[in-house]
C-alpha cells in the first residue's frame, strides 16, 4: 500500500510539473487530469475511497472537461495547424504517468489492501458531509458562487464579437 502511496504521489508532483512549465494550455489541462488522478490514488491508499471517487468524478471528470471546453471557446492559438497536437511527443509523458498510475493501481488490489488505511480511521461519505454541510456550509457555497463566476466571465470572454459590435455599438 505504500509503494502505491508513494507512486501516485510521485506522478501528482511530475504531472503538476506538466501543467506549470506546459506552454499549450490543452496539453496543461491534460497534465492536470493525471495528476488529479493521481491525488485520487493517493486516496484510495490512505484508506478514503469516497474521498477518492469524488476526486475522479467531480474533478477529474466535471471540472476538467469544463476546463477543456474553455480553452477551446478562448481558441487561444488560431495560428496554429490543427493536427499538431496529436504529435506523440504531446502525449507521451501524460501518456507515461498514466501508466506508472495503472501499474500503483494494479499493486494496490493485487496486494489485497484496496480498503484498507495506513494509519487511521475509515473515511466515510457521512463524514464529508456532516464536514462541508456543518461547519465550512459557507465556504462551499462561497466556492460555488466563485466557479460560477468563473464561468460567466469566460463564456462572455470567449463569445465571438458580432458585426455591430465591431463598429463600436454596445456590448
Amino acid at each position: 500500500m505504500e509503494l502505491a502511496f508513494y507512486l501516485s504521489g510521485l506522478v501528482a508532483v511530475l504531472a503538476t510539473v506538466g501543467v506549470i512549465t506546459g506552454s499549450n494550455p490543452v496539453h496543461a489541462v491534460v497534465y492536470l487530469i493525471v495528476s488529479l488522478m493521481a491525488v485520487a490514488l493517493v486516496f484510495f491508499a490512505l484508506g478514503a475511497p469516497f474521498a477518492g471517487a469524488l476526486e475522479i468524478i467531480v474533478y477529474a471528470g466535471a471540472i476538467m472537461v469544463l476546463f477543456v471546453f474553455v480553452v477551446m471557446m478562448l481558441n487561444l492559438r488560431p495560428d496554429e495547424p490543427e493536427q499538431a497536437w496529436t504529435h506523440p511527443r504531446y502525449w507521451a509523458g501524460p501518456s507515461l504517468l498514466a501508466l506508472v498510475l495503472l501499474v500503483a493501481l494494479v499493486t494496490l488490489i493485487g496486494q489485497g489492501e484496496a480498503g484498507g488505511t495506513i494509519e487511521g480511521e475509515l473515511l466515510t461519505a457521512r463524514a464529508i458531509a456532516l464536514t462541508l454541510f456543518g461547519p465550512w456550509l459557507m465556504v462551499v457555497e462561497l466556492a460555488a458562487i466563485l466557479l460560477l463566476a468563473a464561468l460567466v466571465t469566460a463564456s462572455h470572454v470567449g463569445r465571438r464579437r458580432s458585426a455591430r459590435d465591431t463598429r463600436g455599438g454596445a456590448l
